[in-house]
């Protein structure tokens, strides 16, 4: 009876190391991939602000250096911003029917 008690006690003591041990790696390995996140998070921040100053910079200087095919060298003039908020504003409700439309031949079938 004796030597049960002892084996259980150090049954408990191995399981409760191994456990802390399990939990320890656990949460390193977590913060290790929060911080890889993290930085590559930031890398990626910099890397588009980076490419945000050098069209800035070259629309500045007036050249024309987008990648985008329907830049223009030109700032857009206040016509075209409101025409670029209405075609926005088209597409969102070409897809709230969309999804309605979906939605419906979901629900029927």
């Amino acid at each position: 009876m004796l030597q049960a008690f002892f084996v259980g006690r150090a049954l408990a003591a191995a399981v409760s190391e191994k456990t802390e041990h399990l939990v320890s790696d656990g949460l390193s390995q977590l913060g290790k991939f929060d911080a890889e996140q993290r930085e590559n998070l930031r890398r990626f921040t910099e890397e588009v602000m980076a490419r945000a100053e050098q069209e800035r910079a070259a629309a500045n200087a007036g050249g024309n250096t987008a990648t985008s095919d329907t830049a223009t060298s030109q700032p857009p003039s206040e016509g075209t911003t409101e025409d670029l908020q209405a075609t926005i504003d088209n597409l969102r409700a070409e897809i709230a029917q969309a999804r309605a439309a979906i939605q419906q031949h979901r629900q029927s079938s």
